[in-house]
């Protein structure tokens, strides 16, 4: 047996529908496509949305809010999570590339740290942001804090 010799299997395949091949096909005189209309012409092509002249859906639906283009988004993480990190991997230094390589943090995004949880471990933090009740709790554990 060779790549030479496979075939579909029997029934799977179907021989396509030969349109305007004259009035013998079946298929011959308006090929299908009805009398008249755009739809019976050739290039006919609508919108994208389209809905024959009703009011489409795009339209219809209200809309509200707005989306800042200037909105800078933080991965967040809370002193809590450094903490456990700290202890697994006895750490003295935690900086993005420590959480990428744990996998809490894409080599894209920003890092924000939270003050949620506690933390004991004395450590030196660098993130491009921080809430002012994690700055007080790393600082409290004797720790560092640097902004990126």
């Amino acid at each position: 047996m060779d790549l030479s010799s496979l075939k579909p299997a029997c029934g799977a395949t179907h021989h396509e529908k030969r349109i305007g091949r004259g009035q013998g096909s079946g298929k011959g005189g308006t090929s299908t496509r009805g009398h008249k209309g755009a739809k019976s012409r050739s290039g006919y092509h609508t919108k994208i949305g389209f809905e024959g002249g009703q009011m489409p859906l795009q339209r219809r639906v209200p809309k509200f809010g707005f989306k800042n283009i200037n909105r800078v988004e933080y991965k967040a993480i809370n002193v809590s999570m450094l903490q456990a990190l700290a202890e697994r991997d006895s750490l003295t230094m935690i900086d993005r590339d420590v959480l990428i390589q744990a996998g809490l943090l894409n080599k894209n995004a920003l890092l924000k740290i939270l003050g949620d949880g506690a933390i004991s471990t004395k450590l030196e933090v660098k993130a491009n942001a921080f809430s002012k009740k994690a700055v007080e709790a790393i600082q409290a554990a004797g720790g560092s804090v640097v902004v990126l």
